[in-house]
């Protein structure tokens, strides 16, 4: 027997873990941010280790690097993927006043 998939739940279940995500994602970005603020160096909490760094990363400028090669050199080099995304937006419900 098939297990009937009730697509209505299912996406109001995304929709509502993601609700209950975001206030934490805040909570996470806050407190990373303001262990950041202290600088560089090793930080010790009762349960957890947090290291501070400093990185530098070079970033290759696309728009530029396009404008100076040739589209069938970038033809040649470049190479394509496939991926599924889910996207879950919330509704705008009508609340009667």
């Amino acid at each position: 027997m098939t297990k009937r998939i009730n697509i209505i739940e299912i996406v109001d279940q995304i929709g509502t873990l993601k609700a209950q995500i975001a206030p934490l994602e805040k909570q996470l970005k806050d407190a990373q941010n303001a262990l950041k603020a202290l600088g560089d160096g090793k930080y010790e909490g009762t349960l957890f280790n947090a290291t501070v760094f400093t990185q530098v990363r070079e970033i290759l400028d696309m728009q530029a690097t396009r404008a100076k090669l040739s589209p069938q050199f970038l033809a040649a080099h470049s190479t394509e993927s496939t991926s599924v995304v889910c996207k879950v937006t919330a509704k705008q419900l009508a609340i009667a006043a």
